[in-house]
């Protein structure tokens, strides 16, 4: 089967044989250069936030935790809140230019990029219900697509429609302690279907965590059991 590099275009020639006929997979839509480029996050990561502490000084890392998490968990509005992020790729140049060119420049057909790593894990993780993180209607007629919904999609699960989210400024443009600092955007949809729930958000960057810490405070207030996240990279 012949098939091109969703990034590049470079040609992708996929050897079709009895195993593959019998044992159907989805192969990477990326040509082997682009797949090297992307980097696992394999060794120690946080045990909250997924973040390589290969990168970090000892003075930033506290039994296996960032000072980030550190923070987090020590401040009451904020303790308990997420359970656990799991990310998939170091957040180097290559993936921050892929998931710009999917997110922000609406190339929708680079969510399949993604599809065979999000599947694993999805099938590894047990959970009650998958919840993308919404955009507001305004960023979403922007966009075009919900990426976060589009991750989910293109690799075959169903998403529920649990949080609405109100208009925003766009993330990417807060500072840090602006992202801490501001109020809640989302509400809950349907809060009958969520007491006792063990809820697993998904989205494309964990960067300060706030996104997905208020999405994860809201949901455990109408009752979730637990509710941990999976994203594309960890910022």
């Amino acid at each position: 089967m012949t098939n091109y590099c969703l990034y590049c275009d470079a040609l992708i020639m996929n050897e079709m044989d009895w195993v593959k006929i019998i044992f159907p997979r989805k192969d990477s839509p990326l040509c082997i250069k682009c797949r090297e480029k992307l980097k696992p996050i394999n060794e120690k990561p946080c045990t909250i936030c997924s973040r390589p502490l290969m990168e970090l000084d000892s003075k930033f890392i506290s039994q296996q935790t960032c000072l980030d998490c550190v923070r987090w968990e020590q401040d009451p509005r904020w303790k308990g809140t997420l359970d656990k992020n799991i990310s998939i790729y170091v957040y180097n140049h290559f993936l921050k230019d892929l998931i710009a060119q999917f997110k922000f420049r609406g190339d929708y057909e680079l969510a399949k990029a993604f599809s065979p790593e999000i599947s694993a894990q999805l099938k590894s993780l047990e959970y009650d219900l998958l919840v993308a993180i919404p955009l507001s209607d305004e960023r979403l007629k922007e966009r075009g697509f919900n990426q976060s919904e589009a991750l989910a999609r293109e690799t075959g699960f169903i998403t529920w429609d649990l949080l609405i989210r109100t208009h925003s400024e766009k993330q990417s443009k807060k500072s840090r302690e602006e992202r801490l600092l501001q109020q809640q955007v989302f509400d809950v949809k349907q809060p009958a279907m969520i007491p006792g729930k063990s809820i697993l958000l998904i989205d494309d960057i964990y960067t300060t965590g706030s996104t997905l810490r208020q999405a994860s405070k809201i949901l455990k207030q109408a009752g979730a059991k637990q509710v941990r996240s999976l994203t594309i990279a960890r910022g």
